[in-house]
């Protein structure tokens, strides 16, 4: 199996990393033509078919990063315990991936449904603000801590990741607020056509999304650097 015997998982969470951020980078560059006034209704109800196709590829990185890197360090030496029990026995990393497949179907029914399901974009939203209030306190403790979970192998470098991690799903919280506006003066746009009003809206919707995108790609860039130099880390 070479160097790392759990290969595999490591890339898999590459392909993850890979996935996440180029189908960011299609769903950015359709958005342009989505809130461009000079195409035809239906050029940018096309647009906006590819946006949302694309979109769903970045969603599912993002919920499978968190079972995958967990089973990654479940698999990685490290001796991390609490109260003297292994952090990572198999059973808790089974667990987490049952988890994330329910996080992950929630997430598809949401985009699929545009989140008219009321009940299903509840719970999507219970469980990103539960897994951004638990990593921020574990993330955070890894990194500050003197040995976190008994660890001396300088780990802060993983507390960084995790916190990396939380930032990119908190700022795709902001990006889905910041789209509020946008589907009912789309629906306009459809039915009413265009009209500086709905145009405005449309502009401020996609365009108040960009810095909360630019933040999901430097983090998921930092992370996938410091997974990989993992700095500071000691054998």
């Amino acid at each position: 199996m070479g160097q790392h015997p759990y290969g595999w998982w490591i890339v898999l969470h590459l392909v993850l990393f890979v996935f996440w951020l180029g189908g960011d980078l299609g769903v950015f560059y359709s958005s342009r033509f989505v809130i461009d006034p000079e195409l035809s209704a239906s050029a940018r109800a096309t647009a906006l078919a590819i946006m949302s196709g694309l979109d769903l590829g970045p969603k599912i990185c993002l919920v499978l990063f968190l079972p995958s890197g967990v089973t990654l360090m479940a698999l990685a030496p490290h001796g991390a315990t609490v109260f003297g029990i292994d952090l990572f026995p198999w059973w808790f990393v089974v667990l987490v991936w049952i988890f994330g497949a329910g996080w992950l179907t929630l997430t598809v029914l949401t985009h699929r449904t545009h989140g008219r399901l009321a009940s299903v974009r509840r719970a999507d939203l219970f469980i990103r603000f539960a897994v951004i209030a638990g990593l921020a306190g574990t993330g955070g403790y890894a990194l500050l801590a003197h040995d976190p979970f008994g660890v001396t192998t300088n780990p802060r470098w993983l507390g960084a990741k995790i916190l990396l991690y939380t930032v990119a799903v908190a700022a795709g919280l902001g990006i889905r607020m910041t789209l509020r506006p946008f589907g009912p003066a789309f629906g306009t746009l459809m039915t009413e056509g265009s009209s500086e009003p709905v145009e405005r809206t449309l502009r401020r919707s996609v365009d108040g999304c960009l810095p909360y995108v630019w933040l999901i790609w430097g983090s998921v860039l930092a992370a996938a650097t410091l997974g990989v130099l993992k700095p500071g880390a000691q054998l």
